[in-house]
């Protein structure tokens, strides 16, 4: 067990300077750091204008699989802030990486069923995979086992894999075909990410996690999570940008995947918002549920507001 460090509480602007001067590369969540729903945080176009002007390379890494990279660069767009799709990394994509070079699956031949959004079809899809499932209108239907289109002429063989994430049109028809692909031999179950719920303006909300291990519990069988905080996901980031991990920081708001994801993966710091899930208690309290972050801060803004 490692001996606990009491996480530093960013206050002032010397404070703030002295984190930012640390760290050559940043990793961000955004719900709930950078954004609630469609709500921008204060100072958020400030603080990313920051530390862009001393050089640092911002990297966004969400576990919100609803959206592709383009679709996020989008939403960034209409916040006023230009961020190119490299710079993201959603677990929806992340996903897509896990079942073409883990399962290797053959697109043009191996199918996937998703229960979940088209964040993880059009990943799926760039990749040359055909996809099942996800925002089929005819999901949309009262779910009877006699008529349903997706059991009335059986299964497709060539389902391969199911890919499970956030699903906001979530029904029982939807869970039933699920289950029915999750039973059949050599099918792959793949989960975009384990969160239990996430934060929008004044609300907690059912998250992936919840749904996926609804899927998990019915099927008995346990899925392979791809985004925060499993290590794959890191890796691949890594890798990517041929980062030195001691001199990157991972900026999250959730303590047992966004700073899980930062310690476990031997990163430089992690900064813990409280904008999000946590509060203040928990960041501080040292227990084996979760690592505390090197860093913690009221809200990412802060970082702006404190040195101007």
């Amino acid at each position: 067990m490692s001996t606990y460090v009491a996480p530093i509480k960013i206050t002032n602007g010397e404070l703030s300077e002295e984190f930012i001067d640390k760290f050559d590369t940043f990793l961000f969540d955004c719900d709930g750091v950078l954004w609630l729903g469609t709500h921008l945080l204060p100072s958020i176009t400030e603080t990313l204008s920051l530390l862009e002007s001393k050089g640092k390379q911002l990297i966004f890494v969400t576990n919100n699989s609803t959206k592709s990279r383009k679709a996020y660069t989008h939403k960034f767009a209409d916040f006023g802030i230009t961020v190119k799709e490299e710079q993201i990394f959603t677990s929806g994509y992340a996903s897509a990486i896990y079942v073409r070079d883990f399962l290797k699956l053959q697109p043009g031949k191996d199918k996937v069923w998703i229960f979940g959004q088209s964040g993880i079809r059009e990943e799926l899809g760039l990749m040359g995979y055909e996809t099942l499932g996800c925002d089929d209108p005819r999901l949309n239907e009262k779910f009877d086992a006699k008529t349903s289109p997706f059991l009335k002429d059986g299964l497709d063989n060539d389902v391969k894999c199911v890919v499970a994430g956030l699903d906001n049109d979530i029904n029982y028809h939807r869970l039933a075909i699920t289950l029915q692909y999750l039973q059949q031999d050599g099918v792959a179950f793949v989960g975009t990410n384990v969160d239990s719920t996430f934060p929008q303006k004044g609300l907690i909300l059912p998250g992936a996690g919840s749904m996926i291990e609804s899927a998990a519990f019915a099927a008995n069988k346990r899925p392979a999570y791809c985004g925060k905080p499993n290590m794959n996901m890191l890796n691949t980031i890594i890798s990517a940008f041929n980062l030195n991990k001691q001199k990157c920081c991972m900026v999250g708001d959730r303590l047992n995947t966004d700073i899980r994801f930062g310690v476990e993966g031997g990163l430089g710091g992690t900064l813990l918002v409280l904008t999000g899930i946590e509060t203040e208690e928990r960041a501080v309290t040292k227990t084996d549920e979760y690592p505390n972050p090197k860093y913690y801060i009221n809200k990412l803004g802060d970082l702006y507001e404190f040195t101007h």
